[in-house]
């Protein structure tokens, strides 16, 4: 195995599972060989659709011990971090376009929880360059956010080819991750592109062979 493939990371997305059945789907992902579980969390506001909060969270921190990544699509996620933080988050990730994203992140560490920042497919990416030093993640949404099934956005490459170039040029090391309309037949030019960290819910969630989906789309 290579380097580059060891350094990937598959963090599906239960966005695209059965909420009635949340936690034993944690738990088949981590018998799969996913290495995070992404948490979409919408407020019906930043986003048209409501998914979840920190209860859900909470509910489905027994069932693993996989991290759980929490990608807060919400307006004001400075008054949400703390109840996150506690319901077992292990990363929470906030947009750019929602809060200064540096000051909330300060407040996510200070927690003792690994903190990201994210920009949207209309947002440029160089948004994202004053997070680069202190983010533990930085996540490019490759759709639109709010629903899952769409297709890549195929700009979106571009984008992880500055961030990552960025990164490098500075000797910045976040994890890069990238969400949304990630495949079996994409995903090698998004891997190339810069992102570690591959969000995957439907490829996940519809796969007949969940272990063999996330083995493929690690590379």
């Amino acid at each position: 195995m290579s380097r580059e493939t060891m350094n990937m990371k598959i963090a599906p997305s239960i966005l695209s599972c059965d909420f009635s059945a949340a936690g034993e789907a944690v738990e088949k992902l981590e018998k799969s060989g996913a290495d995070l579980v992404h948490c979409d969390v919408m407020d019906g506001n930043f986003v048209p659709p409501i998914t979840f909060g920190a209860q859900m969270v909470k509910n489905l921190r027994p069932h693993t011990r996989l991290p759980l990544d929490c990608h807060l699509m919400v307006l004001h996620p400075e008054t949400h971090i703390e109840d996150f933080a506690k319901a077992g988050a292990d990363y929470i990730t906030v947009h750019a376009e929602a809060c200064d994203v540096l000051k909330v992140m300060r407040m996510i560490k200070s927690l003792g929880v690994k903190a990201g920042a994210v920009v949207n497919p209309e947002t440029a990416i160089e948004k994202l360059f004053p997070a680069a030093e202190e983010a533990d993640m930085l996540l490019v949404m490759s759709v639109h956010p709010g629903w899952g099934g769409q297709k890549f956005i195929p700009e979106s490459l571009e984008k992880l080819e500055k961030l990552k170039n960025f990164c490098i040029s500075h000797g910045f090391t976040p994890d890069i991750e990238i969400d949304g309309g990630v495949t079996e037949e994409n995903v090698k030019e998004i891997r190339e592109a810069g992102a570690n960290v591959i969000v995957a819910g439907s490829a996940v969630f519809r796969s007949p062979d969940m272990k063999k989906t996330i083995a493929r789309l690690r590379g």
